[in-house]
């Protein structure tokens, strides 16, 4: 073809290309997850997958940390703080409702903060109120909380889950049809399978959302994980199960694999209130029979690094104790010995249903047992784990991931904690750190907590849990780290 009639014809072709629509963007995400919550509720319920879920997406708080680690504020548009650390007042954002088309204002913050804070609050983690004095709304878009000493948590706390802010006419029934302010709504929870979320049109940053609808679907076995990646039924897997198929992924162009990093400290927890237990001897016997390194190669297929304390080796004050126990089944013989604990002593190990768990656990149990400890594994449902262990302290040991981030304060809850553990030396030093507003300060005391932590033994400290993503390639603005548990969907769209 040649002449006109080859320009007459590339005319008509290009003439019908423009009268195609273009293709649609993609709007749409399915994304896996290994823990499916028992409640939707984070202000009533310790579940990291409710956060991990809703936090932020669902529900909001007054302020939020971004990926750097840096907070910012979130429902609150400013927050003003006195020089001496004790008044904070937060400016809210005007024109806000929550998904049931109710309004937002100041009121409903101190309902929510009252609610936490009353004798009767189921709140996960009442600690993060215990400063606060009052809490008034003196204007519809004005709250002032006044502390009754400085704080230096007290912000970021503030945009955890715990801190989510929810309305009076819909709180009672947050557990199972959450309703919050955040970029998207709640759809629908097939419990079992999924849960679903959808975008909220009359959120105040609406434009900037492209995502319409996200779909959680529960898939704990990493088997069937890596298979629903491979069959492209799931588009992303933040926190991918199965360590020993990351190569797989990494080798396949269609995905992108991410080892970020998270605040979460994989511990073999000891009930510190029953014995043996009770006898730090045997704890110091326990953290001397453990070998990290083999833990960490045969559960997480090297994709972990040890911890020696209860901190996260990425922040700017952590300390190296990985050291300060290094392993020594001799060692560890010897002071069970000296502890009158005869070889064979039968200790039981409740393991949640998460694979870094169960895989760990089965280590453990050989690793104790070369000490002299018959270690029986019980495999158990989650529901069964908050209720007994958490709640009851009806366990020996577990193996379980603290992922909130500033959770040194655990060991200064009290013997009504699930560790059992109490030390009133400890206690002052937790109360120190939490009104030291100077960081230098505040590093130099963080450091001596985790040597204070390390030296009582109060757990055996296995890991730091990284967050191990498997992701379509075309995917932009999920998170590679987790400085928080939320995983904010608002910025996450389909390139291409």
């Amino acid at each position: 073809m040649t002449g006109p009639f080859r320009t007459a014809a590339l005319a008509l072709a290009l003439a019908c290309a423009a009268a195609l629509p273009a293709a649609a963007a993609r709007t749409t995400l399915s994304i896996g997850f290994q823990q499916e919550p028992t409640s939707l509720d984070p202000t009533a319920d310790a579940t990291a997958a409710i956060d991990g879920m809703l936090g932020q997406n669902v529900y909001e708080t007054l302020m939020a940390v971004t990926e750097d680690g840096r907070v910012v504020p979130n429902l609150a548009r400013e927050v003003a703080v006195s020089d001496d650390g004790l008044t904070y007042t937060f400016t809210l954002h005007t024109g806000v409702t929550f998904h049931d088309g109710t309004a937002f204002d100041a009121e409903d913050v101190k309902f929510t903060f009252d609610r936490a804070m009353a004798p009767d609050s189921t709140n996960p983690t009442k600690g993060i109120f215990a400063p606060i004095e009052t809490v008034e709304a003196t204007a519809p878009d004005t709250v002032v909380i006044r502390l009754k000493q400085p704080d230096g948590f007290f912000l970021f706390n503030l945009a955890m889950g715990d801190t989510s802010i929810v309305a009076p006419e819909s709180a009672a029934t947050n557990a199972t049809q959450p309703i919050g302010t955040g970029p998207f709504r709640f759809a629908s929870w097939t419990r079992g399978d999924r849960l679903v979320l959808e975008k909220n049109p009359a959120h105040r940053n609406a434009a900037e959302v492209a995502l319409e609808r996200v779909t959680f679907r529960f898939i704990a076995d990493p088997a069937a994980a890596a298979a629903a990646m491979l069959a492209e039924e799931v588009d992303a897997f933040p926190g991918f199960p199965a360590p020993e198929l990351l190569p797989q992924f990494e080798a396949d162009p269609r995905f992108r694999v991410v080892v970020g990093s998270t605040e979460g400290e994989v511990i073999l927890a000891l009930n510190n209130g029953k014995a043996p237990f009770t006898d730090i001897r045997v704890r110091r016997a326990i953290s001397h029979a453990l070998d990290r390194q083999a833990i960490i190669d045969g559960a997480m297929y090297g994709r972990a690094q040890p911890i020696g304390s209860f901190f996260p080796p990425h922040h700017a004050a952590y300390v190296d104790l990985t050291g300060h126990y290094p392993h020594d089944v001799a060692r560890a013989k010897a002071l069970l010995a000296e502890a009158g604990v005869a070889p064979g002593t039968e200790l039981t190990l409740r393991l949640p249903p998460f694979p870094y768990a169960t895989r760990s656990g089965e280590i453990v149990q050989a690793q104790l047992a070369a000490a002299g400890l018959t270690v029986k594994i019980e495999q158990v449902e989650w529901g069964f784990w908050l209720e007994e262990v958490f709640r009851n302290q009806n366990y020996d040991m577990t193996i379980i991931a603290h992922t909130s981030p500033n959770d040194l304060g655990n060991f200064a809850r009290g013997p009504s904690y699930f560790y059992a553990y109490d030390n009133a030396d400890y206690t002052a030093l937790w109360q120190a750190i939490r009104t030291e507003a100077d960081d230098a300060k505040r590093f130099a005391m963080l450091q001596d907590a985790q040597r204070f932590i390390a030296d009582e033994a109060v757990h055996g400290f296995l890991f730091q849990l990284p967050k191990l993503s498997v992701a379509r390639r075309e995917i932009v603005g999920l998170w590679d780290n987790a400085p928080v548990l939320e995983q904010p969907l608002a910025g996450v769209r389909w390139n291409g």
